[in-house]
C-alpha cells in the first residue's frame, strides 16, 4: 500500500493540499497557507535515501506529504533503535539543539514540504495559533515516547507487537478510516528494532497470533481477525 492522500504532494497550492488537516498547517488560513507556500519546497526521497542524519545540522524541518519514514538512533554499539514512524501529516526534523538527535530515512517513495529552519522560525513568531498547534505535536509526542519506554520495558513479546498493531492500525485510520487490514510497509527488522526485539521473535510472535487466530499474515500487511483479543493484548 502506498501511503498517499489523495493530489496531495504535486505542486499544488498548500491550501488545496489534503495532507493539511493532519499536519501543523491546519492552524493556519488562506492568507498565511500563501506565505507558507513561499517558504517552502517540494522534495521527494527515493526508498532508503536518508532525510536527515544523525549529527547532521538540524537546518531544515519537514511537513510529510506522502509515505512514510523511520525515525532511529544509532547506539554507540552500532546497534539500531527505531523510535518512530512518521506519516502524512507529521512534522520531523525538530531539534532541541543545532543538530539532529536521530536520523529519518525513507522506507518507500517520500514526498515532503521542506522549510529552512531559520525562516520558519521567523514566521511562527507572531502566530502563536501556530505555535500552540507545533506544540500540540510536540505534547503528542512525548506521550508516544513515554507509552515506547512501557512497551520496551514492560511486556512481553506477544503484548509487544499487539501493542505495535493496534496502535499502528489508530494511526492509519486517521488517515484512510476503518479497516482491519494493517499495512505494514516497513520490515519485520524495523519492527523488531522497534519493539527491541531480535527479528526471529518478532516472526515467531507474528506466527503464533496467526496460530491463534488472532491476526493473517497477508503479503504487506496483516489483518486483525479478533480485533477484542488483539486489543486487549494490547493494553495488557
Amino acid at each position: 500500500m502506498k501511503f498517499s492522500l489523495p493530489d496531495e504532494a504535486n505542486g499544488q497550492p498548500c491550501c488545496d493540499c489534503t495532507v493539511r488537516r493532519f499536519s501543523i498547517c491546519a492552524a493556519l488560513d488562506k492568507t498565511e497557507l500563501r506565505e507558507l507556500e513561499q517558504l517552502s519546497h517540494h522534495v521527494h526521497f527515493a526508498p532508503r535515501e536518508t532525510v536527515f542524519g544523525q549529527e547532521e545540522l538540524a537546518t531544515s524541518l519537514y511537513n510529510l506529504l506522502e509515505g512514510v519514514m523511520r525515525l532511529y538512533k544509532l547506539l554507540p554499539d552500532g546497534r539500531r533503535q527505531i523510535v518512530g514512524f512518521a506519516l502524512p501529516g507529521d512534522f520531523v526534523g525538530l531539534a532541541a539543539s543545532p543538530r539532529h538527535g536521530i536520523s529519518a530515512d525513507a522506507i518507500g517513495p517520500v514526498s515532503v514540504c521542506r522549510f529552512s529552519r531559520t525562516s520558519f522560525a521567523r514566521f511562527t513568531e507572531d502566530r502563536p495559533h501556530l505555535l500552540r498547534r507545533i506544540n500540540e505535536f510536540a505534547v503528542r509526542e512525548l506521550s508516544q515516547a513515554q507509552d515506547q519506554m512501557v512497551l520496551l520495558g514492560r511486556r512481553s513479546a506477544e503484548e509487544k507487537v499487539a501493542s505495535f498493531l493496534i496502535s499502528w492500525r489508530n494511526r492509519l485510520i486517521q488517515l484512510t478510516g476503518p479497516t482491519k487490514t494493517i499495512s505494514l510497509p516497513m520490515s519485520r527488522q524495523d519492527i523488531a528494532d522497534f519493539l527491541g526485539l531480535t527479528i526471529e521473535t518478532v516472526s515467531r510472535t507474528f506466527t503464533k497470533l496467526e496460530r491463534d487466530g488472532v491476526i493473517e499474515i497477508m503479503p504487506g500487511s496483516v489483518c486483525l481477525l479478533d480485533t477484542v483479543r488483539a486489543e486487549a493484548l494490547a493494553a495488557a
